[in-house]
């Protein structure tokens, strides 16, 4: 086993020790989500947090680890004879995002099961964490129903495995450790807030300490064993505190005063629900502990309320976390009082070990373990508790040759419930909410073979499948003699998600700022109704004389939201050149991830002028009238699409009394179909839900 990095050796990320540490000290704090960019360390301090947790008394030969003193009475290893315990190191168990449903909660042996009746349970990840550290790397991009099943079984501290009548139930409580790219893609909300604190991290800008950063790996990755030595006695230190915080815990009061504030802070940042005042208390709690105290004071709630807060306020998947400091300040000032806080500031320098805010004396040097937490400790963390996280800045993009008369972005339209857009056929993309697919979990639709092992048992043609050969098997009793080659998989339809490409016409047509907010606004909307569908999402836009890749195909719809924001107008409509990009996109996705069907989503009025200048313009003779020229280009980009049997769909952006038809002339050519930005609505007069169904069938094409 390779030696981890030390978690005391960790420079700056002051915000994010601290967390971790306070779950240590408090498992029922509910966990650490972790947002970052890539290469600042989160998955190190995770695992270095492991060596940190003091040894777990264990039921000799449990493979669910239970507490010799208070054994699981429900154990499928039980019951436990009193006697034969013995201590391990807590474990730090990684879930790959790539993992199946069986490998997180555990496998039942069905053929032993039904062949000779027992109950044969192989455990699962989530019994190896049981009293250690559950970590998921990427927990932004793994499965929703692995999500839901990691975090119902955090909230209930226990798993359950039911299948074809066979029930297993097994303890299963754990610091749950995610961490996540945002660039990457969201949680969302609703999971967000099962997990109890958040920490954002960013690398630092300073040069001392990028500088103590890189001496500090390459002296590890040259000799990793003798490096850990050399913080151990700052390692065992460390240990020694959160075994003394764990300790005092069960000591802290929380005060009238303190739990009045908590309640005044939820309320007036408007969070849903009362799990954050349940987790603010919970973090206030083990604050007061880590600093060697007994009673909660203002500075432990202002910092729980900067670790619980930012991630319960968003409103929407465009919102990025963060919390008013100064609105922070102002409330708990007025809902102190001094009943429980008879020093609301959080001290001096005569409260005893530790301070106000869980933050200790400070030690020799800036990474002793006394000063994990203090704030003269430069932190590559500078904006986790400011004012509303900014959203990245995106560079607006350069202005395009030819581009004339380019106006400056409009912001986009309140976004609205868009119709149901989905793909034709069934596919076998990744698992979400838009078109139908075979997935692992949904409705049966029929059983197969099994290709590898089994997972989802079709009783019925199981059985059907063992009958005729029960008395060349000898079948002597009332039991069913199954054989490996009568089980049966049960095949299952559900969702999947799809890359929804979006195709955005920035040409001076659409430039009427009125005209434009409008159209920003249609595509939020569908944005929006990406991210709840879990698809993945990209951006083309064309305007002046070309078109390019605002946003390459990503997870991340808050990116493709940003771009959106910034996207100036004005120009000639390059249409050829927009759809062929996106025929370009598609190709180099597949690539990639040749299970993920497309749907491309075209906003235009479907004029197009740009290209050769001496060619008559569609908005004049139509399309199909000409014999070269914009028209004609892109004509022929787009049965590139209807010849792969590419989804598409147009969103007629025509306005005015006058309407030539163009966009729907666009989707014919497309093998797709239009709808007007008034039929996108959910809730609009046109009635019927827009799908895709059948827009790929010869009738529609030779229409």
């Amino acid at each position: 086993m390779s030696t981890p990095y030390p978690f005391t050796a960790l420079v700056g990320q002051d915000d994010l020790r601290l967390a971790l540490l306070l779950n240590a000290v408090s498992p029922a704090v509910g966990g650490v989500l972790v947002r970052g960019e890539k290469g600042t360390a989160k998955s190190t301090a995770v695992r270095a947090l492991s060596a940190l947790l003091p040894e777990v008394p264990v039921v000799a030969g449990c493979r669910f680890s239970c507490d010799p003193a208070a054994a699981d009475p429900n154990c499928p290893d039980g019951p436990h004879e009193s006697g034969g315990a013995t201590a391990r190191p807590a474990r730090m168990v990684e879930l790959p995002v790539g993992a199946s449903e069986d490998r997180l909660v555990g496998a039942l042996d069905i053929e032993r099961a039904l062949a000779e009746g027992v109950k044969a349970f192989e455990p699962g990840l989530l019994a190896d964490a049981h009293r250690g550290i559950l970590y998921v790397d990427e927990v932004n991009l793994l499965h929703d129903h692995l999500v839901d099943l990691l975090l119902d079984a955090a909230a209930m501290g226990a798993s359950y495995v039911e299948r074809e009548g066979v029930s297993v139930r097994h303890a299963a409580r754990f610091l749950l450790v995610g961490t996540m790219n945002p660039e990457e893609g969201e949680l969302r909300p609703q999971l967000l807030d099962r997990f109890g604190l958040t920490v954002e991290v960013a690398a630092s800008r300073e040069t001392d300490q990028r500088v103590e950063v890189v001496r500090r790996r390459l002296a590890y990755d040259d000799d990793p064993e003798g490096f850990a030595g050399r913080w151990a006695a700052d390692e065992a230190a460390l240990r020694d505190r959160v075994v003394a915080a764990r300790a005092l815990l069960p000591q802290v009061v929380l005060g009238d005063g303190a739990l009045r504030q908590i309640a005044a802070t939820c309320a007036a940042f408007e969070v849903d629900g009362m799990r954050a005042d349940i987790v603010m208390a919970r973090t206030a709690t083990a604050l007061a502990a880590w600093a060697g105290r007994t009673d909660v004071q203002s500075e432990d709630v202002r910092q729980a309320a900067l670790l619980a807060l930012p991630h319960r306020r968003r409103r929407n998947p465009f919102d990025a976390p963060g919390l008013d400091e100064d609105k922070l300040d102002e409330t708990l000032e007025e809902s102190r009082t001094d009943e429980g806080d008879d020093d609301p500031d959080g001290g001096g320098p005569d409260d005893g070990p530790g301070g106000g805010g869980g933050q200790p004396p400070a030690g020799e040097g800036p990474d002793s373990p006394e000063s994990l937490d203090s704030p003269e400790l430069p932190s590559q963390n500078q904006g986790s508790g400011t004012d509303e996280a900014p959203a990245p800045q995106e560079p607006a993009p350069a202005p395009a040759p030819g581009g004339a008369g380019e106006q400056q972005a409009v912001r986009a339209a309140e976004p609205f419930r868009t119709k149901m857009l989905s793909v034709p056929g069934i596919g076998e993309g990744a698992a979400g909410r838009r078109s139908r697919a075979r997935t692992e979990h949904g409705r049966t639709t029929g059983s197969r073979r099994p290709q590898g092992a089994l997972t989802k048992l079709h009783l019925a043609a199981t059985v059907q499948a063992a009958a005729p050969h029960q008395k060349a098997r000898g079948r002597s009793g009332t039991g069913l003699v199954v054989r490996r080659d009568d089980l049966r998989q049960a095949t299952r339809e559900g969702r999947e998600g799809n890359l929804v490409l979006f195709v955005v016409d920035a040409s001076g047509s659409m430039a009427a700022r009125q005209r434009m907010s409008a159209v920003k606004g249609a595509v939020l909307s569908l944005l929006l109704d990406a991210y709840q569908r879990r698809d993945k999402v990209g951006l083309v836009t064309f305007r002046g004389t070309e078109a390019e890749v605002a946003l390459p195909p990503t997870s991340s719809v808050d990116a493709a939201a940003a771009r959106l924001e910034s996207l100036p107008t004005g120009g000639r409509t390059p249409l050829a050149a927009g759809l062929l990009k996106a025929h370009d996109v598609l190709r180099v996705e597949r690539l990639r991830d040749a299970a993920r069907r497309p749907l491309v989503v075209v906003v235009t009025d479907g004029r197009a002028t740009g290209g050769n200048s001496r060619a008559r313009s569609a908005s004049s003779e139509g399309w199909g009238r000409e014999t070269g020229g914009p028209v004609t280009q892109a004509g022929r980009a787009a049965r590139l699409f209807a010849a792969e049997g590419v989804a598409s769909v147009v969103v007629d952006c025509e306005s005015g009394y006058v309407r030539l038809g163009l966009a729907a002339q666009l989707a014919g050519e497309l093998g797709g179909t239009a709808v007007t930005l008034d039929e996108l609505r959910a809730d609009s007069i046109a009635g019927l839900v827009k799908d895709v169904q059948g827009m790929n069938s010869p009738s529609r094409r030779a229409a």
